[in-house]
């Protein structure tokens, strides 16, 4: 299947097709922490008037993997990619994370059914609807 899916499966990494794509028409700008390689285009311009900006991912295609100064180059925000840029991050700042739902990581408040905590109990104000009868 390591064939098959080199081919075929844009899902799970980059296909031949985008391979050739790359080495035609991209230049790498950078990577990120994750292994996500980041690409602009050589020469013209995209349908926007801008050289294009695309991602390759390193195992599966999820787009919330890619950190925020990386997103921000990619929609055009910064002009400035990530990789040349000289920033430290302020102490408060968390370090990036893939969305989490699906996966025993995700967040899950108390009461909820996978949850571990246990729902807080009705306070009394609460009155179902009834039929009249």
């Amino acid at each position: 299947m390591g064939l098959f899916s080199e081919i075929f499966c844009w899902w799970g990494g980059n296909t031949w097709g985008t391979r050739l794509t790359i080495w035609r028409q991209g230049r790498l700008v950078g990577k990120d922490e994750f292994g996500n390689r980041y690409y602009e285009q050589k020469k013209g311009v995209g349908p926007l008037g801008r050289p294009r900006r695309w991602v390759t991912y390193t195992d599966f295609a999820e787009a919330s993997k890619v950190p925020a100064g990386w997103h921000g180059w990619l929609h055009y925000t910064a002009d400035t990619p990530p990789s040349q840029q000289n920033y430290q991050p302020r102490p408060w700042q968390r370090p990036h994370l893939m969305n989490q739902t699906g996966t025993p990581d995700a967040y899950r408040p108390p009461g909820s059914i996978l949850g571990q905590g246990v729902r807080a109990k009705a306070t009394g104000d609460y009155k179902p609807w009834r039929p009249e009868a």
